[in-house]
């Protein structure tokens, strides 16, 4: 069976001071110390070799206990080696030094030649936006990245790389933090900067992403985790791949669709919610997940006009296999708009997983519907507009939404146009079968999945046959 190790850190996802796995060990990084456990897919990292790291493992029950990191030269040496050292280290300075200034000079002697030639390329490399559907982040991601792995780098690497991170601007800002891009290698980074009060969601998307295999192109990328001190307070960082584009929100706000983008785009969240709610049970095995705040703003969307699944600080993870159902311990509540019937008179099963795939399917049928509203039929598209603009406030309130939701059993209207087009007919069939109010009468994301599937297949057809008859 697994090596019961100690396991002590900072991220939160030791519990009870220990963690199985098939190796034990200690690493020290700038004075900061972890104890914890590998499985044989990371044995890999019990050779990682970085400048200021140490990293031991071992294969005993909490053999990492005791393990000291090499000591440094002893106290004891005599005086007489120390003024050595000090010669020895003070030359090898000066030569250090000079060598360094000659380079510089060196270097920006040949930049200045560069510029006579050629003043368009300069610093070139550093805007260029990296081809392909992702960002790619470096060497370092690559070499530590385990294949099909959701749990991004090994602790130490995260840290490191969080602190070589350049804030540059600020993308967004909400009630739980802010959002930011940042650089690391000259290439782009989203850090999600936590507030204090929001710290369990920081935590539970860390717990999830560092345990959880959870890569997937519908689901937004995860780097690193880090908790930082800036300007003498604690902030709380999840570092993830950037999408220039912004949230599924604000990109349409600004943006019209076609029906076939319209399609591919509400397939793309389709797949990503699959593979939350999916449990694989392998050797990459990984448990299911419901999201419970899926909204437009928790959905990014990339430059291949995909989407992308964000913000896991709220969800619930279920393993039948292992019999177990983790809803956290986060305080906050998901977003009130997006609330299924069974929520806002809650009347939910809480103990049965089930019940949180059906309000993520509610949640789904309504992005689904900003989605549509955007898209236009015979040149006519609607303004965005959330949810139920037109039944409660801005900022409704529970009771509001129950009101509407429950009591008067309102959905949100349909225009008469996505009747007329056989794509967006059947995205709204799927979208009333996402609103049923008895939740087990939902469609399951698998099947929506499948049906838009198959729509993003036969379309190809019907699109050419369209053509023709034009």
């Amino acid at each position: 069976g697994a090596l019961l190790c100690t396991c002590i850190n900072d991220k939160g996802t030791c519990k009870n001071g220990t963690c199985r796995g098939d190796y034990c060990f200690y690493t020290l990084v700038n004075d900061l110390e972890e104890w914890g456990c590998f499985t044989n897919n990371h044995r890999e990292q019990c050779y990682t070799s970085f400048k200021g790291f140490f990293v031991q493992c071992c294969k005993e029950e909490k053999c990492n206990t005791f393990i000291t990191p090499p000591s440094v030269i002893s106290q004891y040496l005599k005086p007489f080696f120390y003024s050595i050292l000090w010669i020895t280290v003070s030359l090898l300075f000066l030569f250090v030094t000079t060598c360094a200034c000659g380079l510089m000079l060196l270097l920006r002697f040949r930049r200045a030649a560069c510029r006579q030639r050629d003043p368009e390329s300069h610093d070139v490399k550093i805007l260029k936006v990296p081809s392909g559907d992702d960002p790619t982040y470096g060497n370092i991601y690559d070499e530590f990245c385990t294949s099909g792995s959701g749990t991004g780098l090994p602790y130490l690497v995260q840290r490191t790389m969080a602190r070589q991170i350049s804030l540059v601007e600020c993308v967004g800002k909400g009630r739980y933090g802010e959002v930011w891009r940042g650089t690391w290698m000259g290439e782009s980074v989203a850090v999600k900067i936590f507030s204090s009060r929001d710290e369990h969601s920081w935590f539970r998307e860390t717990e999830i992403y560092n345990t959880v295999q959870l890569r997937h192109d519908n689901i937004l990328g995860f780097i690193a985790s880090d908790m930082t001190s800036k300007n003498s307070s604690t902030q709380l960082w999840l570092v993830t791949h950037y999408h220039e584009l912004g949230s599924l929100y604000d990109f349409l706000q600004y943006s019209s669709l076609d029906p076939e983008s319209c399609l591919r785009m509400c397939l793309s969240v389709a797949c990503g919610l699959v593979h939350l709610h999916t449990e694989i049970v392998s050797s990459q095995e990984k448990p299911a997940i419901a999201h419970r705040d899926l909204k437009s703003r928790n959905i990014l969307v990339k430059r291949n006009g995909q989407c992308c699944i964000a913000d896991l600080g709220l969800a619930v993870i279920h393993s039948q296999s292992h019999d177990y159902l983790d809803v956290g311990n986060n305080p906050r509540v998901g977003t009130k708009r997006y609330m299924a019937p069974e929520v806002l008179d809650e009347t939910i099963r809480v103990d049965v997983f089930e019940s949180y795939k059906q309000t993520d399917i509610w949640a789904l049928g309504l992005v689904f519907w900003e989605i549509t509203r955007r898209t236009a039929v015979n040149g006519i598209v609607e303004d965005y507009r959330p949810p139920f603009f037109d039944l409660v406030p801005s900022d409704p309130s529970f009771e509001e939404m129950k009101k509407v939701v429950c009591v008067d059993q309102q959905r949100p209207s349909l225009h008469n146009r996505l009747h007329s087009h056989p794509i967006l007919s059947a995205i709204v069939k799927i979208m009333k079968e996402c609103w049923y109010q008895n939740p087990t009468a939902r469609l399951t994301a698998l099947r929506i999945r499948k049906t838009l599937s198959k729509l993003d297949h036969d379309s190809d057809f019907s699109i050419e046959k369209l053509k023709r008859d034009v």
